[in-house]
């Protein structure tokens, strides 16, 4: 059954869009409360049916949400969104380096009007679900972006793109892991429940203190650290892989959908 928006939370996305097409700029965790968020990957068509092929041999860190055709704009998710502009940051990928980072991605757009887009699913989904249910979000507490880690867990390679998987992490009272586990559990369309509880170094992660993408996380006593596949594994594979040229949104300023958080509960 389709879930529908109700007219606030409608107002609320595309109030948000607008704010970042203007300029506003900061990590959309917490921003449009209920509402679907998506990580953003864009490839020249030549590599389009690769980066599809690695989506779907890596369903848990790239959970494809939609394909957005070559040379257009906007999603089916947010009619009238622009997906140019509306992501706070861009990076601009050459030959597997990051060349720049930009509030703007139209001037390189124009670069590569065949780009294929693709919108993947975000772990910023189910966290309405988890302050719902009393589990509290560190990085929204403190205002920072959310901890994001490179491992050594290999993804399925498809193709000229290889790469491991990347992780979110998010400290969890160890009396409430299952629960978090539970409910992140029911949304497999935004990475579903954690890949891994506890020690990081059985993923390759050596130091929580430094994490490859974010902002360092503060685990307190008490509290475990969990895991879960994140949407920026294809930034992981662009580096790797080193396509030509490739758009990403920068890891935690994601694209803002009119789509309910429900819309992909099972």
């Amino acid at each position: 059954m389709t879930v529908l928006a109700t007219a606030d939370q409608l107002a609320d996305a595309r109030a948000a869009r607008a704010a970042i097409r203007a300029g506003h700029a900061e990590p959309t965790s917490g921003v449009a409360v209920g509402l679907t968020q998506a990580n953003l990957i864009s490839v020249p068509a030549d590599w389009a049916f690769e980066t599809l092929l690695f989506a779907q041999r890596n369903p848990k860190p790239c959970p494809v949400l939609e394909v957005i055709e070559q040379g257009e704009v906007e999603s089916r998710l947010a009619p009238g969104s622009d997906i140019r502009t509306d992501i706070g940051r861009y990076r601009i990928w050459r030959d597997g380096e990051l060349a720049e980072e930009v509030a703007d991605a139209t001037a390189a757009w124009a670069e590569h009007p065949d780009l294929v887009s693709f919108l993947i699913g975000c772990s910023f989904t189910f966290e309405s679900g988890l302050v719902e249910a009393g589990i509290p979000i560190r990085h929204q507490e403190l205002g920072r972006n959310v901890p994001m880690y490179r491992t050594s867990v290999p993804c399925a390679p498809a193709g000229r793109l290889s790469g491991e998987m990347v992780v979110s992490m998010r400290p969890i009272a160890a009396d409430r892991v299952a629960d978090a586990v539970q409910i992140s559990g029911r949304t497999p369309a935004v990475h579903g429940a954690p890949v891994h509880v506890g020690d990081p170094a059985s993923l390759g992660v050596l130091d929580l203190a430094r994490p490859d993408f974010g902002d360092a996380p503060e685990v307190r006593d008490g509290e475990v650290p969990v895991f879960w596949a994140c949407g920026v594994t294809p930034q992981a594979a662009i580096m790797a892989s080193k396509p030509p040229f490739a758009i990403t949104h920068a890891p935690g300023y994601m694209f803002i959908t009119d789509v309910p958080d429900a819309e992909y509960l099972v």
